[in-house]
């Protein structure tokens, strides 16, 4: 069975744009923080439920790479999945296509690390045997 894969449509705003008309690199980071807020959400850990609890989650590692241009008012499809789950960190796989042709705008991926409030700092930690088990499971 593949990885579950979480998808959303959005649609390219003006102000995202640059003034050659496209999506302003920047803001593939955005969809794709976007993409990976829903895909925890659909696995019924959203990002406000796990920082309530004292876990959060950080960017540690981003890489994007640019395949065609997306421009203002079209609408994109945002490919989100698990790729990698270890002992403190998860990783992500994202791809961005045009929704109009399935055209591939972009693809990248994330690593974020898990940290927990310790002694009113937040430091590195592992990941709680509930919340690895449900990452567990989105990669089944």
């Amino acid at each position: 069975m593949p990885p579950r894969e979480h998808e959303m449509r959005l649609r390219v705003r003006y102000g995202e744009t640059d003034t050659m008309g496209v999506v302003y690199h920047a803001n593939y980071l955005v969809y794709m923080e976007e993409g990976r807020s829903g895909l925890m959400r659909e696995l019924g850990i959203p990002y406000s439920e796990l920082e309530r609890g004292g876990t959060f989650l950080a960017v540690r590692k981003a890489d994007l790479r640019f395949r065609a241009p997306a421009r203002y008012d079209e609408e994109l499809v945002v490919r989100t999945r698990i790729e990698r789950l270890k002992a403190a960190s998860v990783s992500f796989a994202y791809s961005i296509e045009r929704a109009a042709d399935g055209t591939l705008l972009a693809e990248g991926s994330t690593e974020l690390a898990c940290l927990r409030d310790q002694d009113g700092e937040r430091r590195p930690a592992l990941f709680s045997d509930e919340l690895r088990a449900r990452l567990e499971r989105a990669m089944t």
